[in-house]
């Protein structure tokens, strides 16, 4: 048996019940997508059910130019995080059967955001200062010290509403190699805090034109306890990774990884590992909704990444067999209508394919970790210590 999951980094579907907590009250990544740009044209979604989901959300807002189907392909919900957090962490370890409480440590937005003792220490094994050490876009920081890091060789060291230790540095000036072994001393120094991860962010370019490349690193936060990928590989069914996956699960799991920049890139590799391995586990991250449109707050860029995996979408349906399942969801939301540049506390869509399968409701579902006891029930696992199954073999 194959299954292939999908996370679409930041594509919420609608507040949560929790939202006003967290700032996010009226944050509809989706609906306000759609709006923005006019109508999405997404026939594969549509087919598959994505449309039929917000009528299921107490308030849901209509997805403009995804309206239901009668008879869905897949089975659809949506679900809602129970977890302490809004991050790209918090959200992968919840899908993958964990839940993070108390949550990831949150540093201060406002200069100094790091303890003088964690930069103290930093600056001492690095051998570099610091500039920066607030929370900031990480597109704005850049622009706003990039000619003074080209100066320095000083380390642009920032955060965000998120729990991250991110570092920004020019490849002229911190080479790649010089960047992660930064990174992964700071790794270390984070891991007290139980900060969630520590970023790279390299970038090119002149003052005035810097662009950050491809070439991003996570450094995540050790689980404490067995995600259900450790859990499938330790039971002899492999696991393949694409995308940031390796990073988010700090490489442990997985029996093979492929670490792409974009979403086609990732594309790629799904059908790659899908047409070449004969059954397992295939669990791939789409970034570009989240990195380059959402956090930019782009809602037609964001709407366009839609439609592209749609595409993809329907190129894809047609490789599966019977013996098949996909699984479509997110893990966060990521507003590009809603204020400040940060994610949005959301539902999260879940769309649920077998070939040969009616589809049907999946209700609201408390929990992402819905999707790890999945997993374990179609694979043949022991149950695991959260979650309700909505497929079994």
């Amino acid at each position: 048996m194959k299954v292939v999951l999908i996370v679409l980094d930041s594509v919420g579907i609608g507040a949560a019940p929790d939202a006003a907590a967290y700032g996010d009250a009226g944050s509809a990544t989706l609906p306000h997508c759609a709006a923005a740009a006019g109508g999405l044209r997404l026939p594969t979604f549509q087919q598959l059910g994505l449309g039929n989901i917000p009528a299921l959300l107490p308030g849901g807002k209509a997805l403009a130019g995804v309206p239901p189907v009668a008879t869905p392909l897949a089975s659809f919900g949506a679900m809602q995080e129970v977890s302490d957090g809004k991050d790209t962490i918090t959200g992968h370890w919840e899908l993958a059967g964990l839940q993070i409480h108390p949550p990831f440590h949150l540093f201060p937005p406002d200069h100094p955001s790091f303890p003088p003792d964690l930069v103290a220490a930093f600056e001492r094994r690095t051998g570099r200062g610091i500039i920066g050490n607030k929370a900031a876009s990480g597109t704005a920081i850049i622009a706003e010290l990039g000619a003074e890091h080209l100066r320095t060789g000083a380390w642009i060291a920032y955060t965000s509403a998120d729990s991250v230790f991110q570092l920004a540095a020019h490849n002229d000036v911190l080479p790649l190699p010089e960047l992660y072994r930064g990174c992964e001393i700071a790794r270390e120094l984070c891991d007290p805090l139980k900060v969630g991860r520590v970023i790279a962010r390299p970038f090119t370019g002149a003052p005035g034109a810097f662009t950050r490349t491809e070439d991003r690193r996570d450094y995540a936060y050790r689980p404490e306890e067995p995600t259900v990928l450790e859990r499938l590989t330790g039971a002899g069914v492999p696991v393949y990774a694409v995308g940031k996956i390796e990073d988010i699960y700090a490489h442990r799991g997985l029996t093979e990884s492929v670490h792409t920049g974009h979403n086609t890139a990732s594309q790629e590799q799904v059908v790659r590992f899908f047409r070449e391995q004969p059954a397992g586990l295939i669990f791939a991250n789409f970034i570009d909704f989240d990195m380059l449109y959402g956090h930019r707050r782009d809602a037609r860029g964001f709407a366009a990444a839609l439609e592209q995996t749609d595409g993809f979408l329907r190129d894809f349906l047609s490789l599966l067999t019977p013996d098949d399942a996909l699984i479509i969801t997110a893990d966060h939301g990521n507003d590009p209508t809603f204020r400040g540049t940060d994610h949005t506390r959301e539902f999260v869509p879940l769309l649920a394919y077998r070939p040969g399968r009616a589809g049907g409701s999946l209700g609201v579902r408390r929990g992402f970790f819905d999707v790890a006891q999945t997993l374990a029930a179609l694979f043949g696992l022991p149950p695991l210590p959260r979650g309700t199954a909505f497929w079994r073999a």
